[in-house]
């Protein structure tokens, strides 16, 4: 079962050049969940002073829903935090139940993605390997994702395939992924459900949960969602033999970063090189690495709607 190619620092960095790189902060994970819920917060509450702003909270919301599950990705790293025990109550207590997730679930899971990216044995290879596509299968499935039908696939449907004791693995598009993070913590995910729709409920505000939590859940977030999955291993030609090529990494502005790709997420052919420099780093570490000659093989796209072009190419 062979694993993926992989660079090492050594093979593009001096021992000083690569030391910032290797440095963590106690205090930047924690602030970064703090800045999420802040955004959501805050979004939660723009859009019940102000309804006719609830679209473009949802679409905030529902970013910041996909942040929860990136920096989920991060403590998966052991990103969040220099004590492994505070990594791991935030990435799952913090950041995975509240999108239905595990932490304990998915860190093996994505681990395997690292270890073989790009090869028959990489469990998220169904994701990128489908595409490209036509422009109208692109355009079903970012309706499906819009419309909430995703999100009832993953989130009720396979779930409940999952806890009757049905293999995930028959589903192989759409994020099968998620019926193994998201089948193993339904009980988690329907408690703080619960409590959050019940501390709505006691403030007059019911509609506020459905309007500002679970409609961006169920729309946005599964798009956004795609579109990340897809940018990151979709179409990049030679990914499974060239470490430099196993993912892309976006350019983006401010307005994609905003409602698209929160958290340095976009940077992740940095992220595969060097899965274990935080991902505050990778912005320094993607102009370090592709001011080395190597870095002229990376994959870097011009924004999103660059990578859906060639995504719906077929």
């Amino acid at each position: 079962m062979p694993a993926a190619p992989r660079a090492r620092p050594a093979d593009l960095f001096t021992p000083e050049e690569w030391a910032p790189f290797q440095s963590r902060r106690a205090w930047v994970g924690p602030l970064l969940v703090l800045h999420c819920w802040t955004v959501i917060g805050l979004s939660v509450t723009v859009g019940v002073l102000w309804p006719v702003l609830i679209p473009a909270c949802v679409a905030v919301i529902g970013t910041r829903q996909l942040g929860l599950a990136i920096l989920m990705h991060e403590a998966a790293h052991g990103g969040l935090s220099t004590n492994a025990r505070l990594n791991d109550f935030l990435g799952h207590w913090l950041c995975a139940v509240p999108v239905g997730a595990s932490l304990n679930s998915y860190r093996p899971y994505h681990l395997a993605h690292h270890r073989f990216a790009q090869q028959p044995e990489d469990p998220d290879l169904a994701l990128s390997a489908p595409f490209p596509v036509t422009p109208a299968s692109l355009r079903r499935k970012l309706i499906r994702d819009l419309t909430g039908q995703t999100f009832l696939k993953q989130r009720v449907l396979l779930p409940l395939a999952a806890l009757r004791g049905r293999t995930a693995q028959r589903a192989t598009d759409d994020h099968a992924y998620e019926a193994i993070v998201t089948g193993r913590s339904i009980g988690p995910y329907v408690i703080f459900s619960g409590l959050t729709l019940a501390a709505f409920v006691a403030t007059g505000l019911w509609w506020a949960w459905f309007a500002l939590w679970l409609l961006p859940m169920a729309t946005w977030f599964p798009m956004v969602t795609r579109l990340r999955n897809i940018a990151e291993h979709a179409c990049v030609e030679g990914s499974s033999e060239d470490p430099f090529r196993a993912a892309r990494t976006t350019r983006v502005s401010w307005w994609e970063r905003a409602f698209i790709a929160p958290y340095w997420v976009n940077f992740h052919a940095e992220h595969h090189l060097f899965m274990h420099v935080p991902c505050w780093r990778l912005p320094a570490l993607h102009r370090a690495v592709r001011g080395k000659p190597q870095g002229a093989r990376m994959e870097v796209a011009g924004g999103y709607a660059e990578v859906l072009r060639e995504a719906a190419s077929r």
